[in-house]
């Protein structure tokens, strides 16, 4: 991706030059004949870098380096100065600036700075994928021992040089954020920003400010201008998970972002041009939400470009064993423990179990047993009471149950796993917390 920079010079023969130059370079630059026509700039629209001068009409460069440093932190200053003002050039670099050049410069100096720059920030970018992806552990597609999971694995793995939009499907905790970053860390866009927003756990009035933004006073309460999720996920990807819980005006301008590649904050005279990556997360029928009319057909097709159903842990039992030895490493890694594995019985007692709350139930056993082993192995003492009890029942034609009396039983199973601590509970069984407390409270009157 080329960096976007904005020069700021009052000089005309001189902003000229440096954006000849710079585009000859292969970067996109803009110019401004003073500070405030920059600082307006810049909160129009992202850029990487600013080359300002120092001594400009109505705002001077160490004035606009300021403005910038506080409301763009990550943007790079490259100063430029008059051989008699290296005070003006100290004082911009303990502000902040990258570094700073005199005047008259030279243009393979300041090109090659300009380059540092790039390069600085391109490998800031790969350490921190790099950090991201190891740190879900490299051996993701050994995990996937089910012949369901090798195909969902195989998929992504042709889809690397691929920038389509994702749908992920599958119920509550059976991995889907985990499946978004293996495609995003996988993909040409590794390097680039990967954020994630939860869009059933915000409340409708706040998901348009979180997702586009707002300009400084545009709105009730709100001070500062906000980059949305949208604007800072450019040129990488954003994960939106339960997006049938997206209001139907969120979903309209979501559709025009993904159509027009370009957002527009609250409150802002012009778009922001955007190059994102959706990938999007439903536990339950997206087609059940558009004939009700609560979903837009058109954007789930926008959505929908590839779509992946991942299906729960309990239809692919084969993926259990793996599973606990790379939840093992991950929770060990803190621990101070010497922990080598499972013992056979454990991984029997979990291979029978169910697993209503999926993979992210499994992950929370794992971790409990971590805290609470003393051994070398991991025992059938160190997991939860109510899983050691569980047993995948032989079915007898007097003894078939309603699925409401099993729903209740696995209800108390999995309170009694985490304790009674109904939030935990109603996460782990894909149910909000209130739906839980009026199932238990029916079952007391």
């Amino acid at each position: 991706m080329s960096l976007k920079i904005v020069i700021a010079e009052d000089e005309d023969i001189t902003r000229k030059y440096l954006l000849q130059a710079l585009k000859r370079e292969g970067y996109l630059a803009v110019g401004a004949k003073n500070g405030r026509e920059a600082l307006e700039q810049i909160r129009g629209e992202h850029f990487d870098v600013l080359i300002t001068d120092v001594r400009m009409p109505e705002m001077n460069g160490i004035e606009l380096l300021g403005k910038v440093k506080e409301e763009q932190p990550g943007m790079e200053i490259l100063v430029i100065t008059g051989f008699g003002s290296i005070d003006a050039a100290v004082e911009a670099m303990k502000k902040g600036a990258y570094e700073y050049i005199t005047k008259p410069f030279n243009l393979d100096e300041l090109i090659m700075k300009v380059k540092n720059i790039h390069e600085r920030r391109v490998l800031r970018r790969q350490n921190v994928a790099l950090k991201a992806f190891f740190g879900m552990d490299k051996e993701v597609s050994l995990i996937a021992r089910s012949e369901a999971m090798r195909k969902i694995v195989d998929i992504v793995e042709g889809m690397s040089d691929s920038d389509c939009n994702v749908l992920l499907t599958g119920e509550s905790g059976s991995g889907k954020s985990l499946l978004a970053r293996i495609i995003h860390f996988t993909s040409r866009r590794q390097g680039m920003p990967f954020l994630s927003l939860n869009c059933a756990t915000v409340k409708d009035e706040l998901l348009a400010n979180e997702l586009f933004g707002h300009e400084e006073g545009a709105l009730a309460g709100a001070g500062n201008r906000k980059q949305g999720l949208v604007e800072l996920a450019d040129s990488g990807t954003l994960y939106l998970s339960g997006i049938p819980d997206l209001p139907l005006d969120v979903q309209t301008a979501l559709l025009k972002v993904i159509e027009e590649g370009e957002v527009c904050r609250t409150g802002a005279r012009a778009p922001v041009k955007i190059n994102v990556r959706f990938i999007a997360a439903a536990t339950r029928g997206v087609r059940e939400s558009i004939a009700q009319g609560t979903f837009m057909e058109d954007l789930y097709y926008r959505l929908n470009v590839m779509e992946l159903a991942i299906p729960p842990l309990r239809e692919r039992r084969e993926d259990i064993e793996p599973l606990c030895a790379y939840f093992l490493r991950r929770h060990l890694a803190g621990s101070h423990k010497k922990i080598s594995g499972f013992a056979r019985e454990s991984i029997e007692i979990l291979t029978d179990y169910s697993f209503p709350g999926n993979v992210r139930e499994l992950e929370n056993i794992v971790e409990r047993a971590v805290i609470i082993e003393q051994g070398a192995l991991i025992i059938p003492q160190s997991l939860p009471v109510s899983l050691r009890r569980f047993r995948i029942e032989t079915f007898q034609p007097e003894g078939i149950r309603t699925i409401e009396e099993v729903t209740r039983e696995y209800t108390h199973k999995v309170l009694a796993m985490v304790d009674g601590d109904t939030k935990k509970a109603a996460e782990l069984l894909g149910v909000s917390e209130l739906s839980l407390r009026r199932l238990l409270k029916e079952e007391s009157l």
